[in-house]
């Protein structure tokens, strides 16, 4: 037995390692460990939290970082904000500095919480805020770890409610854009900053607003501020158990872990495509609806187990709001490479350790700094991730999307006065591709997204809306030997005027089949209207409803009675249609009992039949 496990299981409160390296178990246990506080973090935010977004979709993610800002462990929360995250820990870092004597005048002191979501700033998109915490060594007051929170606020503001403009041409009409601000200092809390940040500055653009819902986003950024405050309680109790020393050097032992298993990756595809085309260059392109290309070409370098993800070739930064920053390229990358490593391994920054990125600047990865960008986070990424997986020839595009519903009310009116209101927004979920040996599951969130759907009791309960449909779209996924997954239909009945805002995509490109497999079937957005003398459309009270297509990305003043109708894109198959699958690589039957429905719904139902 090692050292190190002797100790552990005679009572010491100090591991070590020996000279040949990590003890196995301890490299488990320390990987769990750090998991455990992010998940800690995780159910204190979703506990502690107001809006629908955060407390009901689960929109939001936890994690630790190196007191360098390196990502050490995360819970299994949504990928686009965990890679993205460490970017924006180390732009405070070195923006700011450490102590009250950095050049900045600024220097992150104890007591300090950081609040940002520029894009600039390691941000994705402005609704998604960051609260970073860090923790200090208790006798030298030096930095030694810290926490971060990321959560999707419903309305931060904008040109229209839910801070989510389909039509938005800069970042200045997407709500509050904050680098830097000490939402604590000191121990303090900030109240008069934060209304400045968060309602002054945004409104004092034309057209725009601050957020419709203050005391909501107030809310959830105080149940952030104590869901980092737990995860500094639980590394202080980690390093009180095990010494600061262990911590940190399982923490250095599980980074290089992840690389090794992502070294491993790479030489297994190298020898993989050198046996089919002599070369280890990996190359796949795909293309956003409006034809923007997203390019990429991969090069291995099989002996040292790295690579070069080169992006030449992509499209120049859009007028619209697809662009995506760069710190969203590096969250698709990390998690492409940690989806197809085979082995237990957290996410962490040891899975980028092999890997150099370039990507042209001004272009729809690398867009300037005032570019719109709210679509890149939720859309563009998905689109990255199918070019990536494409690549590595791993799977079948998913559905590529994330089909984003935003609807509200209130901003600045048309006397240029500011009406408080609401904001509700969602990403609706789709079909998931097939791969070599499995099928694509259906109306499911893939990818870069891993929040769920608001339920349909809460839905209706908070909101003036009736759920008239969430089902599967049967036949949209992809035919092949192993058949994609189907999206999904959603009809929404508005009870009142409403503006109702969609941003989508593969509403024109169909998301790929591999291997043989065929295509899925495209997105739809359909306006279900009903017909009004106010309008000009209304002609007889028997009038049918209109249905009107509206595109992939659009804004609708909805009356009362007017429905959204979206159809959620399918995932592609694998496998030429018709070839038998192989049995043993089939996913086990689901069981054969029946459903037990319950709830209100059953409720309902024993009502209707006097049960």
């Amino acid at each position: 037995m090692s050292t190190s496990l002797t100790k552990l299981v005679n009572g010491s409160s100090h591991a070590t390692t020996s000279k040949a390296g990590p003890d196995p178990i301890l490299l488990s246990l320390f990987a769990n460990r750090f998991m455990s506080v992010a998940e800690a973090m995780g159910r204190s935010l979703q506990q502690t939290s107001t809006s629908t977004n955060i407390k009901e979709r689960l929109d939001f993610s936890c994690a630790l970082f190196e007191k360098d800002g390196a990502l050490i462990a995360n819970a299994p929360h949504l990928p686009v904000h965990l890679g993205s995250m460490s970017f924006a820990v180390k732009y405070q870092i070195d923006t700011l500095g450490v102590g009250p004597d950095a050049p900045s005048g600024q220097g992150i002191e104890e007591g300090d919480v950081i609040l940002t979501n520029a894009p600039k700033a390691g941000g994705s998109h402005l609704p998604d805020v960051t609260i970073i915490t860090p923790v200090f060594h208790p006798s030298s007051k030096e930095i030694i770890f810290f926490t971060a929170s990321r959560g999707h606020h419903a309305d931060v503001g904008g040109i229209l409610p839910g801070s989510m403009p389909p039509t938005s041409t800069t970042i200045f009409e997407e709500g509050a854009q904050v680098n830097s601000f000490k939402i604590v200092r000191k121990g303090k809390y900030d109240r008069e900053g934060l209304v400045k940040h968060f309602i002054d500055v945004p409104a004092s653009y034309e057209g725009s607003s601050g957020t419709r819902c203050f005391r909501d986003v107030e809310s959830d950024l105080k149940a952030q501020i104590a869901a980092n405050r737990k995860g500094c309680q639980l590394i202080s109790d980690m390093i009180a158990e095990y010494s600061l020393e262990t911590v940190q050097e399982y923490m250095i032992h599980i980074r290089n872990n992840a690389e090794s298993a992502v070294r491993n990756l790479l030489r297994t595809v190298a020898a993989r495509n050198f046996a089919k085309t002599g070369n280890s260059i990996l190359h796949a392109v795909d293309y956003m609806d409006d034809g923007t290309p997203i390019e990429l070409k991969v090069t291995i370098d099989a002996e040292k187990g790295s690579a070069e993800f080169d992006f030449e070739g992509t499209g120049p930064e859009m007028r619209g709001n697809l662009n995506a920053p760069i710190s969203v390229v590096y969250s698709a990358v990390i998690y492409c490479l940690r989806a197809m490593v085979d082995e237990d391994i957290p996410l962490n920054a040891g899975c980028l350790a092999p890997i150099t990125l370039k990507i042209p600047p001004n272009s729809l990865l690398d867009p300037s700094d005032t570019c719109a960008v709210v679509g890149g986070n939720v859309v563009t990424s998905q689109r990255i991730t199918d070019v990536v997986l494409l690549a590595f020839s791993a799977c079948a595009a998913s559905q590529g999307d994330c089909n984003n519903l935003t609807f509200g009310t209130g901003g600045v009116n048309e006397e240029g006065l500011f009406v408080e209101g609401w904001g509700y927004y969602e990403t609706i979920s789709g079909g998931a591709g097939a791969g070599e040996g499995w099928v694509g599951e259906s109306g499911v969130h893939t990818h870069m997204t891993n929040t769920r759907m608001t339920d349909p009791e809460i839905f209706e309960r908070r909101y003036p809306v009736i759920l008239r449909e969430f089902s599967i779209r049967h036949g949209s996924g992809g035919d092949g030997q192993y058949k994609g997954g189907d999206g999904v239909i959603r009809d929404i009945e508005f009870l009142a005027p409403i503006q109702a805002s969609i941003l989508s995509e593969r509403r024109v490109h169909r998301p790929y089949g591999m291997a043989g497999g065929l295509p899925a079937k495209c997105g739809q957005n359909l306006w279900i209207k009903k017909t009004r003398k106010e309008d000009g459309d209304w002609r007889t009270p028997n009038d049918a409803d209109r249905i009107i297509s509206i595109g992939g990305r659009a804004t609708v003043k909805m009356g009362a009675g007017d429905r959204i109708v979206i159809n959620t894109p399918g995932g592609g198959g694998w496998g030429t249609p018709g070839q038998q699958q192989q049995k043993e690589n089939t996913k086990p039957p689901t069981s054969a009992v029946a459903p037990v429905t319950r709830g209100s719904l059953a409720e309902r139902n024993a009502m209707q039949l006097g049960v």
